[in-house]
């Protein structure tokens, strides 16, 4: 996907041509939400294969290996997509890995608090018809929509418990301190000694939900944040890195380029390309 955010329905046509010739497992570089308001949807996802009847909503982190296949029910599917860059909302990307791990499909009920899903995403297509859409609206939206699903996520799912539980509680704590240190240039020990546990433990648990080690995850949280404010930012490069705890802007060209790519420069100006 070249676009930061895309918004767009599947219905009754769509859906009928994608179950006649359903594709097989993949992996896509962007994050997917479909918000599913009339139809089914066979989402093969964390090594299940679940088929769930409308209203529903599913999400799909970048990267995880997946397959969905809207289907008719009672001749009808209408259901919204939503797929945005990681760095289109990076303050909660993290946070979305954890929530999501093992609970990418949720079924609704069909009332007050799903219709008010349905009307964000109207509200938030026709801020994308604009001949300029304003993208500031459009992820304060975005993330309005997870609050409102998280909050209905919380009343369904039932808390987990034992091991998976206990460590799906030192994630979150872990991200949480994460987003408030990812700009300095800490290690690993630092974060494994605010949780009181040591670093092999806690690259355990991170490896065992998100498939990254500790490093990775701090080098990503830093990288989505650069592509940010290479976005959506005045700053130069070196300033940027600096921000981000990079003491030297070669340095910082390196990390970037290795895990992207890209120079941060060539980001810069694929971006500014695909915004004007």
């Amino acid at each position: 996907m070249n676009q930061l955010f895309q918004i767009f329905k599947v219905g009754s046509v769509e859906a009928a041509k994608i179950s006649a010739s359903p594709n097989d497992p993949h992996q896509h570089d962007y994050e997917e939400l479909v918000i599913g308001m009339e139809g089914q949807l066979e989402h093969f996802i964390d090594f299940q294969n679940t088929v769930l009847d409308a209203p529903l909503v599913s999400f799909v982190t970048k990267g995880k290996v997946h397959r969905a296949i809207p289907k008719l029910k009672n001749g009808k599917c209408d259901m919204w997509v939503l797929r945005f860059k990681s760095e289109f909302i990076p303050e909660i990307t993290f946070q979305l890995y954890a929530n999501y791990h093992n609970h990418a499909m949720l079924k609704l009920a069909d009332d007050y608090c799903f219709k008010r899903l349905t009307t964000i995403c109207e509200i938030i297509q026709g801020e994308m018809q604009q001949e300029n859409p304003d993208l500031s609206v459009v992820r304060h939206l975005l993330t309005a929509l997870f609050i409102m699903i998280e909050s209905e996520r919380n009343k369904i799912i039932p808390q987990e418990v034992g091991l998976t539980h206990s460590q799906n509680t030192t994630l979150q704590s872990f991200l949480q301190i994460l987003e408030e240190n990812y700009h300095r240039p800490l290690g690993v020990e630092f974060y494994a000694e605010k949780l009181f546990m040591s670093a092999r433990n806690l690259n355990l648990i991170c490896k065992n939900i998100l498939q990254q080690t500790v490093s990775e995850i701090i080098e990503t949280r830093k990288l989505i944040e650069a592509k940010n404010q290479l976005t959506y930012s005045d700053k130069n490069i070196s300033e940027i890195g600096f921000d981000l705890g990079y003491n030297e802007k070669a340095y910082f060209t390196n990390v970037f380029k290795k895990r992207t790519g890209q120079t941060p420069s060539e980001f810069r100006d694929e971006m500014k390309k695909l915004l004007s």
